[in-house]
């Protein structure tokens, strides 16, 4: 009997396709083996519809994390923020299912543990954090999205500031700190406030600015690793074995890679 697998797959961003092509690829048996997704599952791809719907018929086989495009979906669902145009997304949001799909979407942390020494977040761990902390700072955000008034959430997320942690944040203030820092982070500056305009790969930075990766977290745990994806233009490359990033811009035309996570090996496909 072959022994069950995790598959950790980068965005999907509703290339359906592509992400049915991976699975293939990888041998994925949806009776037995396990999907982990690093978030922003849907927009821009050909099809987000078909990828929610798949993914939502794995029931307990598949996780995900929730990303910046996952969130803005939400919002976009409730009249919140208007949809774009080159997200393409009609076709879910004309679904008669697209209430299910929201339900379904808002129950996803921000952060997940998946064994002793992994855990998976959308953009990165902020280096001022341990992961433990992460964890928690993730369900006070879990615990505002599954909740009555997760709307007013979503109505109050839009904005670049606080751009700098503090434990005595409160309110939105703090959870729209935590949001930015697992769905959007990139650079942080020198004072480790983050950066949101620039989005290229480390090696054009400008000056001062350090990929959040580089940036010294004496919190981490020798034997923990932080999977993420959100940064297409890194191409994966961190240069550390601690750091994984899983998003190798399948929708812009390059490839979808996921993590085998037993085997520490990666599986990788072009459109």
């Amino acid at each position: 009997m072959t022994q069950s697998k995790t598959l950790i797959v980068g965005d999907i961003q509703g290339c359906f396709s592509g992400l049915m092509s991976l699975l293939a690829k990888a041998q994925f048996d949806e009776r037995k083996d396990t999907l982990i997704a690093v978030g922003d599952l849907v927009a821009r791809g050909e099809d987000s519809l078909a990828t929610l719907k798949f993914l939502m018929s794995l029931g307990s086989r598949f996780r995900t994390v929730l990303g910046n495009h996952d969130l803005h979906l939400l919002a976009v669902s409730q009249g919140i923020k208007p949809a774009k145009k080159n997200d393409r997304l009609s076709n879910l949001l004309s679904d008669k299912h697209l209430p299910d799909c929201v339900d379904w979407l808002r129950q996803f942390p921000l952060a997940l543990k998946v064994d002793t020494q992994t855990v998976v977040v959308h953009a990165g761990l902020y280096p001022q954090w341990s992961v433990s902390e992460l964890l928690c700072y993730s369900e006070e955000v879990s615990h505002s999205l599954r909740g009555p008034n997760w709307r007013i959430l979503l109505q109050q997320m839009y904005k670049n500031s606080p751009q700098i942690w503090s434990d005595k944040l409160q309110g939105i203030s703090r959870l729209r700190f935590i949001i930015n820092a697992c769905t959007r982070m990139r650079f942080l500056k020198a004072d480790a406030a983050l950066e949101f305009a620039t989005k290229h790969h480390p090696n054009d930075a400008p000056a001062g600015f350090q990929p959040w990766f580089r940036v010294n977290n004496d919190k981490l745990l020798p034997n923990e690793k932080i999977i993420f994806g959100h940064w297409a233009a890194l191409d994966g490359e961190t240069h550390s074995d601690r750091f994984i990033g899983l998003d190798t811009g399948y929708v812009w035309g390059n490839k979808m890679t996921a993590l085998h996570l037993e085997s520490n090996s990666v599986v990788q496909v072009s459109p």
